[in-house]
């Protein structure tokens, strides 16, 4: 055998001959199948996206069966392509991004996003935190708040009862022969930005939840992470122009119909605010943050 010269213990596994090397405490030794097999992996994840990265501390076990057969399996499939297929419970999660792989059952981001029984014991600003202010400025008293947790879908549901809770409702029964009912704010508006906040933020590397703060004039949504991709500061919410940081939670959100479009959203909630008599969305954009602010009516 050649001598192979020792690299530094933080330098990658080298090929030679077809064969990895690995280092091992004070030397280095051929990887043997199994551990050939996770470093092959390990590589192919630099090329996907972050939201099918593999959780290593998570395992299947982490995920919830009865939100994945009950609620999830039903939206995404018909009934008789899931009596037909006759795959396994770990084939069917692997099938969905959900794991690995049925041979590697540990959790993917996605799926401890989309069925886990509690993401944020694995990634901790995964949540929303919920403020309403009595007033305009963030030192005023905050009179309702909740950090709001859980799997995707559980904390939008749960946010969509608190923001539905704090659009009072005004009925106007002297202006016009018949009452007109109106809003503060379109609940389609705020629905859109909030689920965009959810989708295009970035979960790797921060501790930031996504916050919904609603003063007396204003809500303010600030999402974690700046534009991505094909999306600038510059061009930042024009038509046509989008681009997607977790595609796979999109999917998700289309399946379980938070979401009928890609692309969509802002266009949606500049509609709504416009029809509801409210000033355009606001938007500002940092390498850290997107926050969207919705206005009251005049």
């Amino acid at each position: 055998m050649a001598i192979v010269t020792v690299m530094p213990s933080d330098m990658p596994p080298v090929k030679y001959d077809g064969r990895i090397w690995i280092r091992t405490g004070p030397r280095r030794s051929i990887a043997n199948e199994q551990e050939e097999r996770v470093l092959n992996e390990k590589r192919r994840y630099k090329n996907l996206p972050f939201d099918i990265y593999p959780v290593p501390s998570a395992k299947i076990t982490d995920l919830s069966k009865s939100v994945f057969e009950n609620e999830f399996l039903p939206a995404a499939f018909a009934a008789d392509v899931l009596e037909f297929n006759g795959r396994t419970y770990e084939e069917r999660l692997a099938t969905c991004k959900m794991i690995v792989s049925p041979e590697n059952t540990t959790p993917t981001m996605l799926g401890l996003l989309a069925i886990g029984k509690t993401p944020q014991d694995f990634l901790p600003g995964a949540y929303i935190q919920f403020l309403r202010i009595d007033g305009t400025d963030l030192a005023d008293p905050v009179i309702d708040e909740e950090n709001i947790s859980g799997a995707i879908v559980e904390m939008l549901r749960r946010t969509e009862e608190k923001l539905k809770a704090h659009n009072r409702v005004a009925v106007d029964i002297t202006s016009t022969p018949t009452h007109q009912i109106e809003m503060p704010y379109p609940p389609a508006a705020i629905q859109q930005i909030l689920y965009n906040a959810v989708l295009h933020r970035t979960y790797e590397s921060t501790n930031a939840p996504v916050r919904v703060y609603w003063f007396n004039d204003r809500i303010e949504i600030n999402s974690p992470g700046g534009p991505y991709g094909n999306v600038t500061s510059e061009n930042f919410g024009k038509p046509g122009i989008t681009d997607y940081r977790n595609p796979n939670i999109g999917d998700v959100l289309k399946t379980f119909g938070f979401i009928q479009a890609f692309g969509r959203g802002i266009a949606t909630a500049r509609r709504e605010m416009e029809k509801n008599g409210n000033p355009p969305p606001e938007f500002e954009t940092n390498q850290s943050a997107v926050v969207c602010t919705l206005r009251g009516k005049p």
